[in-house]
């Protein structure tokens, strides 16, 4: 094999820059690669549309069969994303023996095994760093340098977009999740519609992923428990920092024997953990195992650039494997049987902080005391603010280690006494 043909389909944001690195580091990527990397063809919904890169009209198509049906083309780059039909491309390129490489998060924490099975009885490679955290190579590390390891816990912030929000809500001047949301919209940050990442649900997508990779347990996105941030307030950032604390929206994983729990949410770190002070739109993720301990990988989480330089890390993987007649040298990632139970959210046991809104009258603090202790939740700390509005106290606290399933009964109870203007707020902690 004199050179490795790659067909890119999806000419967006990233796609342009995939192919941008293709036609223009040719020699560079080549001695990199030990092999020439050459663009064979791309498809693009509206072939004549001006676009930031060029591409040779010759290479371009408007028919995703010219590439999955082109003989001469080893590779398949998916840069399309959603669910369909970048399944049905990604299978037809699979059966036709080209190995594929995708960014696609929300395709893999749906349909992932069912794509890599295919991969597997084909023989053909799977790649998809560029799916979790861009530029981050933690795809790379949990499949090859973490192999040996056995994964206790993951902790990632996986979504720009709500670090970013939660970072401006941090700074000191009492800015509002609305506010900072505007913010991040103003500056690329956030879409639109951002709905998926201040839902929690592309994050839980990215989970998905990890969790396979690290425990070998297939989660579908619907059984992750998914909360995100838009009930967090100013002052919630503000009275965390009076416990010592940062919010976080985390994706959560954590093994016990073989049972796992799968959890995103936000979440109180303490100043200490290393993942509190990741700010702006970065990610990062943290990962202890058996042998290697704690270890963190912090990056750029998205953006053309990062993503793009995944994407070519994969490709490059692939042409090293064709070269040297090694395909499936990293095999596609599937289940083992050894994670047998999921547990649920109420079963989970932490610390929680609290926050009720109260009438500032006496016997109130202790009524609530009293429901929690009868649901067996006991308080660490308590801190009483200013009166606020209409006579109504902001009553915050922290308590030692406690169960869900307890703190939603106590919580439903609290929030029905005549005293109680607001839906309480609870936020779990972690220590790390």
């Amino acid at each position: 094999m004199d050179k490795v043909n790659v067909g890119l389909i999806g000419l967006g944001t990233v796609g342009s820059g995939v192919a941008k690195m293709l036609l223009t580091r040719r020699e560079f990527l080549a001695r990199r690669a030990g092999i020439p990397l050459a663009l064979r063809r791309v498809c693009v919904r509206h072939p004549r549309r001006n676009r930031s890169v060029h591409v040779d009209e010759r290479l371009v198509t408007g028919n995703p069969r010219n590439i999955l049906q082109d003989p001469d083309i080893q590779v398949v780059v998916e840069l399309v994303g959603g669910i369909h039909p970048a399944k049905e491309i990604i299978l037809e390129a699979i059966k036709n023996g080209k190995s594929v490489v995708t960014a696609n998060k929300a395709l893999l924490a749906h349909h992932g095994e069912e794509l890599f099975r295919a991969a597997s009885r084909k023989g053909v490679d799977f790649y998809f760093e560029a799916s979790v955290a861009a530029g981050i190579p933690i795809i790379k590390s949990l499949r090859e340098a973490l192999i040996g390891n056995d994964i206790e816990v993951l902790y990632g912030i996986l979504n720009g977009t709500t670090n970013f929000i939660l970072t401006e809500m941090a700074r000191g001047d009492g800015r509002s999740f609305q506010s900072a949301l505007k913010e991040a919209q103003d500056r690329g940050y956030a879409e639109r519609n951002p709905s998926l990442d201040l839902r929690g649900i592309d994050s839980a997508h990215k989970l998905a992923i990890l969790v396979l990779l690290a425990f070998g347990k297939t989660v579908r996105p619907g059984q992750i428990y998914a909360e995100g941030i838009r009930e967090i307030t100013a002052n919630d950032v503000r009275y965390a920092h009076d416990f010592g604390c940062t919010i976080k929206l985390l994706g959560i994983a954590k093994r016990d024997g073989e049972e796992l729990e799968v959890r995103v949410h936000p979440t109180l770190l303490p100043n200490s953990h290393p993942l509190s002070s990741v700010s702006g739109v970065h990610n990062a993720v943290s990962v202890k195992g058996d042998l290697v301990g704690d270890l963190v990988l912090y990056g750029q989480g998205a953006g053309r650039l990062p993503t793009t330089s995944a994407v070519i890390a994969d490709l490059v993987d692939v042409a090293r494997n064709l070269k040297y007649g090694s395909p499936q040298r990293v095999p596609p990632p599937l289940p083992v049987k050894r994670i047998r139970r999921l547990r649920r959210i109420g079963e989970i046991e932490g610390r929680y902080y609290f926050r009720f809104s109260c009438i500032d009258r006496p016997g109130v603090l202790s009524r609530i005391a009293r429901i929690l202790g009868a649901h067996r939740i006991s308080i660490a700390s308590v801190l009483q603010k200013d009166r606020r509005r209409e006579h109504i106290v902001p009553v915050v606290m922290m308590t030692h280690d406690a169960k869900e399933r307890d703190v939603e009964e106590a919580l439903a109870e609290i929030d029905r006494l005549p005293a109680v203007r607001r839906k309480s707020v609870s936020i779990r902690m972690e220590r790390g």
